[in-house]
């Protein structure tokens, strides 16, 4: 599949489109900005290993996420170097609401649901992570321009996957918990935001 398609088949997933005002504030805290997204990356990878450990019955999610958590320590480092050639310190910053308000609404108990949500999750994850770097990379310098649209593919890929092991695992079709998921991913991407992430909402004072 063509890059352009898959960023056509990502926003045609997600709900709306980033705000230009966030657009606008990760233009102006690109401290910031860096440093959420190592963060991002080393979450991303925690995820996947975290389900290689739950779901060692499953080899096609395995290998998958296997493949993901190597890739996203890779772009981890990645970030970090770039960090360290603008002289940023990689330091703690609180999360954002975004992932964990995902995640608030994954059913809890029922282990063949809980996973499908948290596959579901993780693509909107995923998506909106591709989604931002193809919003940015225009606005950017050369150098990091070109990271994040090297990032593009991989991220879909990693949203693809996600979605297709959802469906993969579900045992009935997920459309409806897809659908649940992308408006509250929605709200949370359009609602006003205090602080700040790479998954932040619209700047509350915009």
């Amino acid at each position: 599949m063509s890059l352009d398609a898959v960023m056509a088949e990502i926003n045609a997933f997600l709900g709306c489109e980033t705000p230009d005002s966030w657009i606008k504030c990760a233009l102006d805290e690109q401290e910031i900005l860096l440093i959420d997204h190592a963060n991002c990356e080393k979450k991303a990878a925690n995820t996947a290993m975290n389900l290689l450990y739950k779901h060692v019955d499953r080899p096609d999610l395995l290998k998958k996420m296997s493949q993901l958590a190597r890739e996203e320590l890779l772009h981890f480092e990645q970030v970090v170097n770039i960090m360290n050639e603008r002289g940023i310190r990689y330091r703690h910053i609180s999360s954002s609401r975004y992932a964990s308000g995902l995640r608030d609404a994954v059913r809890k108990g029922d282990g063949v649901a809980e996973l499908v949500d948290v596959l579901i999750v993780g693509a909107f994850i995923e998506a909106r992570s591709c989604e931002r770097f193809a919003k940015l990379a225009p606005f950017l310098d050369d150098k990091l321009e070109k990271f994040y649209r090297s990032l593009l593919r991989s991220e879909g890929r990693h949203y693809q996957d996600y979605l297709g092991l959802a469906a993969q695992y579900s045992d009935q079709p997920i459309d409806e918990r897809v659908q649940m998921f992308r408006q509250l991913e929605q709200q949370l991407i359009e609602s006003p935001d205090d602080n700040f992430r790479f998954h932040s909402g619209a700047p509350a004072l915009a």
